[in-house]
């Protein structure tokens, strides 16, 4: 059993999806997110859309970084990794303007006090402020906060997004097929819209992350950040504490930080990409649960993925594996490794996509192809090593 098994939780979401396979899929069951009609208004070229996302576990580690440095803004990364794990899989199906946000905050109000919540609903109102001005228009309706100390230990961070929208529009990935492309865009490096260097981790993967990274003094001094039904042996079992540096391009980033690190969002790329070339995309997918292995849910049908050309997993991936002693087998079905947004297209679409991402200063690649296959399966060469996964 993996690590990530021992902890409690499951990167491919198997009882999940078991106990959700008798509802209705929805319009386009191999999209990114479920579409249904226009119940709203009744219009047969609308669809109507429901998200609910959040920032997972990595709320607990701005628990422990806030507490050990005092800094109340890691808070706003929160904030914003709740956004955008919802905001990036709408972009996958091609919505990007027009949405309804509602927050949904629990809190053990013990230990995370009112400027804790300010500081997350002021992250969201600034983030949506700066993403209207890159022509995403995403409308702030509030939402519901509670205090359920007897349920969550610390805090729960999510959301819901709600859009109307055309049915023309929507990338349903059932166009996807042999002789496609893929598109990776980096989820590391600092871009245009960004203010400091991201790690790439995004929001998932992050229990992993926690754990293996930082040291037992963690468990010691905050027993409410974790499980207590956990083995000790799988318990914070690293070796950094919040504030050691680390040197990412000869700059000194605390550990905490790095790991702690806004889900970067793809809203302005995606949102030129579809204006641009709308035609041409077959599919998008967001590597988020399930990392690398992500697509192989969402192929219309028998056929293999290759990946053979992703980036070279950044530092923060390195460091967890190293602390982790986990193999690339389990990685890649864990985290991101460092592309987190896949475009399916042709080749010279792919070029033009290629040149918009590295206009925002974020690197893009094509990683890998469509091949005809009797069955869905997926192959990723990294490192020289190759690994293989079936749906």
């Amino acid at each position: 059993m993996s690590l990530y098994q021992q902890r409690g939780v499951s990167a491919q979401k198997e009882e999940v999806h078991a106990a959700i396979k008798g509802l209705d899929q929805g319009l386009f069951p191999f999209a990114f997110c479920k579409t249904y009609p226009d119940f709203l208004t009744g219009s047969e070229e609308h669809v109507n859309v429901m998200h609910a996302d959040g920032a997972g576990t990595k709320s607990i580690l701005a628990y422990l970084y806030w507490k050990e440095t005092g800094d109340i803004s890691v808070w706003r990364g929160i904030a914003q990794d709740a956004i955008v794990m919802n905001l990036d899989d709408l972009l996958c199906i091609g919505v990007y303007d027009n949405i309804i946000f509602n927050s949904t905050i629990d809190r053990n109000k013990n230990l995370i006090p009112g400027e804790v919540l300010k500081e997350i609903i002021d992250g969201s109102s600034q983030l949506f402020a700066d993403l209207s001005k890159m022509g995403v228009n995403i409308h702030y309706l509030g939402g519901e906060t509670a205090d359920v100390g007897d349920v969550v230990r610390t805090v729960a961070v999510n959301g819901t997004m709600t859009a109307r929208w055309p049915k023309k529009r929507l990338i349903t990935n059932e166009k996807i097929g042999s002789g496609d492309v893929i598109v990776g865009l980096s989820s590391f490096g600092q871009s245009k819209y960004e203010t400091e260097y991201n790690s790439g981790i995004g929001s998932n993967g992050l229990t992993s992350a926690r754990h293996d990274f930082f040291d037992k003094f963690h468990a010691r001094k905050y027993p409410e950040s974790y499980d207590p039904s956990l083995s000790e042996s799988v318990v914070y079992i690293g070796r950094h504490k919040m504030t050691d540096p680390i040197s990412i391009n000869g700059v000194a980033i605390h550990a905490g930080k790095l790991v702690l690190s806004p889900t970067r969002t793809y809203a302005p790329i995606i949102t030129q990409v579809l204006s641009e070339h709308f035609e041409n995309i077959k599919g998008i997918i967001h590597c988020s649960g399930g990392g690398q292995t992500k697509c192989l849910k969402y192929l219309p049908g028998p056929m293999k993925v290759v990946k053979n050309n992703l980036f070279d997993p950044p530092p923060v991936f390195d460091l967890i594996k190293e602390a982790s002693g986990a193999d690339l087998f389990e990685m890649l079905q864990v985290f991101n490794m460092g592309s987190r947004m896949e475009i399916y297209t042709d080749e010279k679409t792919a070029l033009s996509i290629i040149d918009i991402s590295n206009s925002f200063l974020v690197d893009a690649q094509i990683i890998g192809h469509v091949e005809t296959a009797d069955q869905k399966s997926l192959e990723v060469i990294l490192n020289e090593q190759s690994y293989n996964f079936k749906a």
